[in-house]
């Protein structure tokens, strides 16, 4: 085994600082990730229509979700591999994961682009979307997928950035890839008129810049995660390694994301006000979960690197703290987004009858934002140490299934969007207290220890 000899901060450094020196370039990443659709959405919604608003989110974004998450779930095991190595000092097993995760990249993203053109207009169907958008949508998703192998190599490699602890470069290249998005949305959309092609066109041309980009930085490193091409191949054990990991992962994703599937299918049921509504909503509800999964992918690349050099006294300090920090943050945004959530709805549409459908589920569920913050920084943490059937279960089951039972056995009685959403904060609040009570259990009986090996 090759031990590196460079100063890791995460592992010696004060634990508030490392934790926020990483957050923050992680949670304006997302930000800007999310101005991808976002900027979609605004452009869409001021200079073609409320039918294509919800064409390029809602129902469109959740068959993306789907599908996309499965494969990043899977690949975030090759994250959670690569952190502990790193943290270990381990730089072979560096080179070997990183050159597997890439290859899973692109394998994943072929996967994606076959099924996603295949599938998409059919789910569409099966979601119940309004006859009026549905033409629309069909074509923004069959563009979309077009974009998986880039969309897939970016993610990963940021995510392996990530795990040895630089998360600025992915923020750099993401910016520089929003604004790109955004002249090419003006130039295709208001300038050519090409309504939701020009929307697809844009956003898969600003990933294939980011995916590039993001490349060339891990071929130009000359640390243990550099990327040679002639190097990328499967790695047997650490595949198996990578997927004993990330397919609860994965699974917990398609799970959730089949539970936003009939929660949007509901919606969908109220009409396009309703749909568009809870479209632009979901662009706004995004700041809540880019922090939280800021905060995750924080607490999970710290915890993950201290559990490899053997600091198990870190990974406990750092998940309260990253508990509390959340915590605080979740509880102001709520604050802002009640007193202010108006102004922001009326940047995606001046339709009235949209934004005051929007303001009734904003009302709703932004006080219950903090009910979540649980699940996010205990199970990124466990994770991170190796423990994943358990936090699956406990996902699937409190999250997924409860949700799942709340909407097919409790909104038909009455289907109104309040009946519909309060099968969210029911699940975060069950959730919470299994996760709480599983990282009990798992302190009190000494399962949280070093790694004899990795």
């Amino acid at each position: 085994m090759t031990r590196s000899v460079h100063k890791n901060e995460i592992v010696t450094g004060t634990i508030w600082k490392q934790l926020l020196l990483f957050f923050f370039p992680i949670l304006f990443g997302a930000f800007f990730q999310q101005l991808y659709n976002t900027v979609d959405a605004v452009i869409v919604g001021r200079f073609v229509g409320t039918n294509e608003l919800a064409a390029v989110g809602g129902t469109s974004g959740t068959i993306i979700n789907l599908l996309f998450g499965f494969f990043i779930g899977i690949a975030s095991g090759a994250t959670i591999i690569i952190a502990q190595f790193y943290g270990a000092g381990d730089q072979e097993n560096v080179s070997r994961s990183v050159h597997t995760a890439v290859a899973l990249a692109i394998a994943g993203g072929a996967v994606l682009t076959v099924l996603g053109v295949a599938v998409a207009g059919q789910a569409l169907v099966w979601m119940r979307t309004p006859e009026e958008v549905l033409p629309q949508a069909r074509l923004y998703l069959r563009i979309f997928f077009l974009g998986m192998i880039p969309n897939m190599l970016y993610n990963i490699c940021s995510g392996i950035l990530r795990a040895v602890g630089d998360s600025k470069r992915p923020l750099y290249i993401l910016i520089a890839a929003c604004l790109i998005n955004v002249v090419l949305d003006l130039f295709f959309v208001v300038a050519l008129g090409l309504g939701v092609i020009g929307v697809a066109i844009a956003t898969v041309l600003s990933q294939l810049f980011s995916a590039v980009l993001i490349v060339w930085c891990l071929m130009r490193t000359e640390d243990s995660y550099r990327l040679e091409w002639r190097r990328v191949r499967f790695h047997r054990q650490l595949l198996r390694r990578i997927i004993r990991i990330g397919i609860p992962a994965g699974m917990q994703s398609v799970m959730y994301n089949i539970a936003n599937i009939v929660i949007q299918t509901n919606m969908n049921m109220l009409g396009a006000n309703t749909m568009a509504a809870y479209t632009a909503y979901s662009k706004i509800d995004a700041v809540f979960w880019m922090m939280m999964n800021a905060f995750g992918v924080s607490v999970s690349t710290f915890a993950g690197q201290n559990y490899g050099a053997g600091r198990i006294d870190r990974v406990k300090r750092s998940m309260w703290i990253t508990l509390a920090m959340a915590g605080g943050a979740s509880a102001s945004l709520s604050i802002l987004l009640h007193f202010f959530g108006e102004y922001v709805y009326l940047l995606f549409t001046p339709d009235k009858n949209v934004v005051r459908v929007g303001m009734e589920i904003l009302y709703f569920l932004t006080p219950t934002y903090i009910t979540f913050v649980a699940i996010e920084v205990i199970s990124g943490t466990v994770r991170a140490m190796g423990f994943v059937l358990v936090p699956m279960l406990l996902t699937s089951g409190g999250v997924c299934a409860l949700r799942l039972l709340w909407l097919f056995l409790a909104v038909p009685m009455d289907r109104t969007v309040q009946s519909i959403l309060f099968s969210y904060p029911l699940s975060w609040v069950v959730t919470s207290v299994l996760y709480v009570l599983y990282y009990i259990y798992l302190n009190r009986s000494g399962k949280m220890k070093a790694p004899a090996q990795l």
